[in-house]
């Protein structure tokens, strides 16, 4: 009896230390699923050059990056401070400001037209500058909380997110903005009072856009007015803000912020290929196809991904960024990153200015 008791005693210790040790596997996992561990390394993917200091601004949100190569600009829209900042890429200082702006979103510059197209959220327009002088030329007015904005390098066209909630409407607009004659064609309506990022092909006519209202991404035929469908994304993300697109290897990549999460769609037919944990609060991505990496700019973070293939991805590099720094941009012909990052308290706005690492 006692032999038996014995044995018995035995195989439950080495089952409730099977159990223990596998929840405190799960437990690791599902911790590691939420938070992903701040990872850098010797060689980091990105090398840290200089910061521009921006001490004028007061504490709020930038949005978004431009650049003009054959002139050595970036401009980047200080959205809560109404500015437009134009910086000299080869002495990385600030040599203008544009300042009758209300919420600047997204800006585009256009050699062949010499302009400025400044997407103003508040003035509920598309601002037009001269590229050389800055001062405003026209304005296409738009509706209440125009935001994102594609454009179409070949028709020479903006496709500018517009209405929703601001507007006080259940259905928002992409409206097609002709840059050429600086007019409107043309609205898109899209049923839900949230969108918010859109990419365009490049081999083709479709758009793509975060339909962040609905948790879906919705695609059409750009020459069209109308969707041709909507991908559904997979239960448990909400909040999609960021997408950019490798037309190569047909992969969407979509960044959710609730929870924080890059999804790897196929681009044919919205079917979900990955998905990984991410930094929080992102709202500009880039992908990196010279490097086959992803670059998100989230709060506190840029998080690296390595594409190994058109399938898989892993997390490279989480690299220091700062308070709400979630605007960033690629510049390959540079090899350049730009970060701006907002003032807060005491510790001056700034734009961080990284080369890329092979």
């Amino acid at each position: 009896m006692k032999i038996k008791l014995f044995a018995m005693a035995g195989l439950f210790a080495v089952f409730t230390s099977g159990v223990a040790a596998q929840s405190k596997s799960h437990a690791t996992e599902q911790t590691k699923e939420a938070k992903p561990q701040t990872k850098t390394s010797v060689n980091s993917p990105l090398k840290l050059l200089s910061s521009i200091p921006l001490p004028a601004l007061k504490e709020g949100d930038f949005d978004h990056f431009a650049i003009d190569l054959e002139g050595h600009r970036l401009f980047l829209t200080a959205e809560e401070n109404g500015k437009l900042l134009v910086f000299d890429t080869n002495s990385n200082k600030l040599i203008h400001t544009i300042e009758d702006l209300k919420a600047p979103h997204a800006v585009l510059y256009r050699k062949e037209f010499n302009k400025l197209f400044v997407v103003d959220g508040d003035e509920s327009a598309v601002k037009i500058y001269d590229a050389q002088n800055y001062p405003l030329l026209a304005k296409v007015e738009l509706a209440a909380d125009a935001d994102s904005m594609a454009y179409d390098t070949a028709a020479k066209y903006m496709y500018v997110v517009n209405g929703g909630r601001e507007a006080k409407t259940p259905y928002s607009f992409i409206t097609v903005v002709d840059a050429a004659a600086s007019k409107k064609i043309r609205d898109i309506k899209i049923p839900s009072d949230r969108v918010e990022a859109v990419v365009l092909e490049k081999s083709g006519p479709r758009l793509f856009c975060n339909i962040t209202g609905t948790d879906t991404v919705g695609v059409m035929d750009r020459t069209q007015s109308s969707l041709q469908t909507e991908w559904k994304l997979p239960t448990g993300v909400h909040q999609n803000v960021a997408l950019a697109l490798d037309e190569k290897n047909h992969r969407l990549f979509v960044v959710t912020r609730k929870p924080g999460r890059l999804l790897v769609l196929d681009s044919d037919n919205g079917k979900t290929i990955a998905s990984l944990p991410a930094v929080g609060m992102v709202d500009d991505m880039a992908y990196d196809a010279d490097h086959q990496r992803l670059y998100l700019a989230g709060d506190q973070f840029v998080d690296v991904f390595n594409q190994k293939d058109a399938d898989h991805y892993a997390l490279l590099a989480r690299i220091p960024g700062g308070f709400r720094a979630k605007t960033g941009i690629l510049v390959p012909e540079l090899n350049r990153y730009y970060l701006a990052v907002p003032r807060r308290g005491t510790s001056a706005a700034k734009v961080n200015v990284y080369e890329v690492q092979p």
